[in-house]
């Protein structure tokens, strides 16, 4: 597996395409055990316990299990809550995750908690609030996480940086890893006017530890249109054709298939994880025929 691994080596054999568990597909993936390598879910939707924290332990016995947090506000300029780090790291004691995972954008601001991932300008000042929370995370947790790159609908003038390389400081400075998700950079070059090959071209390849996949929506906005990051569709065929670019640079990086609403019959999402599969055997075989 090139790049950031996973934190552990798994009890399971590992195959490096996953899936979003949401909660339609609990009792089928329990009762079918779909072709997949491992199960991504949000800790947030566990906190309370109950039935869904249930059936998470009850999944985590036949899937390695990855979490992926949408809530602890990595971005912004007050500390991350002890409150949430608890939380996540009594479901670390739970399930032994093979990755965690947040984005470096931001959603809260003293005592206000917005339902979204905020952008962050790309300059020193935001880098240095983004990579004090990197730190007292991976501290307080024990181990590096992931930081995912975001899906954005506003650039700020003052950016000092592309996004790209601000990823790639953050990593440098915190040691944590890259989650790259690849529709988030094409809903980027859309909505922003880049060339997302370079982007992926510019990214430190030693430092991608996961990969994302999804569908988005384009919507009508004045003359033209804005790409939105909505995880309700298949992955379109030019993301497909980025993340092909994407593995033949990085390698076999751990991918997850994303839909998070609309969700289709788990078929289609096992057949999008199989695509994916495919593509990652064709470039790791093509790199072996070209190292010989």
């Amino acid at each position: 597996m090139a790049g950031f691994c996973f934190r552990r080596s798994s009890s399971f054999s590992f195959d490096p395409v996953g899936i979003g568990l949401r909660y339609p597909y609990y009792q089928q993936i329990l009762d079918e055990r779909p072709s997949v390598g491992w199960l991504e879910v949000h800790p947030e939707n566990y906190f309370g316990g109950g039935l869904h924290r249930h059936f998470l332990k009850e999944v985590s016995e036949h899937y390695p299990i990855s979490l992926h947090a949408v809530g602890l506000s990595l971005g912004s300029v007050h500390p991350v809550s002890k409150d949430h780090l608890d939380k996540i790291r009594d479901l670390i004691e739970l399930v032994d995750p093979i990755a965690v995972s947040d984005h470096a954008s931001w959603s809260a601001s003293g005592n206000a908690h917005l339902n979204d991932l905020l952008p962050l300008p790309y300059n020193r000042e935001t880098l240095d609030a983004l990579c004090r929370n990197i730190d007292r995370t991976q501290e307080y947790l024990g181990f590096s996480i992931l930081i995912e790159n975001p899906s954005t609908y506003i650039a700020f003038r003052d950016n000092e940086m592309c996004e790209a390389a601000f990823m790639n400081e953050a990593a440098r400075k915190t040691g944590c890893g890259l989650l790259l998700d690849i529709n988030n950079i094409y809903v980027q070059s859309r909505n922003h006017g880049l060339d997302p090959f370079e982007y992926i071209d510019v990214i430190e390849g030693e430092k991608v530890g996961e990969m994302h996949l999804a569908g988005h929506t384009e919507r009508p906005a004045g003359d033209g249109v804005i790409v939105v990051d909505t995880h309700n569709r298949p992955v379109r065929d030019e993301v497909w054709d980025l993340y092909t670019h994407a593995v033949r640079r990085f390698g076999c990086v751990p991918t997850l298939i994303e839909w998070d609403q609309d969700y289709p019959a788990l078929e289609i999402l096992v057949a999008e994880a199989k695509k994916a599969r495919q593509i990652l055997l064709s470039m790791s075989e093509e790199a072996s025929h070209a190292a010989e």
